[in-house]
């Protein structure tokens, strides 16, 4: 059963609320990995240094997640503009409701998804 217009306006304020909030998210991130500590010099432990170059990797780690969180939101916005919202991307069929409650930017059924992930398509 297609989405309601009502829906799918719900569904559009909660990913653009989504996606601002990671954007914001990201931008943090990105300077905080761009920009050198400031403490950094010879007087350092290496111990420290170790302690820095690892946080600067999770911080990656993290901000590569939000990037491709961020891809997928997209998505389901330009899937709102295309009007095919709701609509698994690999079946047709409807993506139930309740899914789409916990993963508003879902392109795919969890049968999809599975078989996605699993590499069967």
């Amino acid at each position: 059963m297609p989405l309601k217009e009502t829906e799918i306006e719900k569904f559009k304020n909660r990913l653009e609320e989504m996606r601002r909030q990671i954007t914001h998210s990201l931008r943090g991130s990105t300077a905080e990995v761009k920009t050198p500590d400031e403490a950094t010099g010879y007087s350092q432990h290496q111990a420290d240094q170790g302690t820095d170059d690892f946080d600067r990797t999770i911080s990656l780690e993290v901000t590569s997640k939000e990037y491709a969180l961020l891809k997928q939101i997209d998505r389901a916005l330009e899937k709102i503009e295309e009007k095919t919202y709701g609509i698994c991307d690999i079946t047709g069929e409807d993506i139930p409701i309740p899914r789409l409650e916990a993963v508003p930017y879902a392109v795919m059924t969890v049968k999809a998804q599975e078989k996605f992930e699993k590499g069967q398509l």
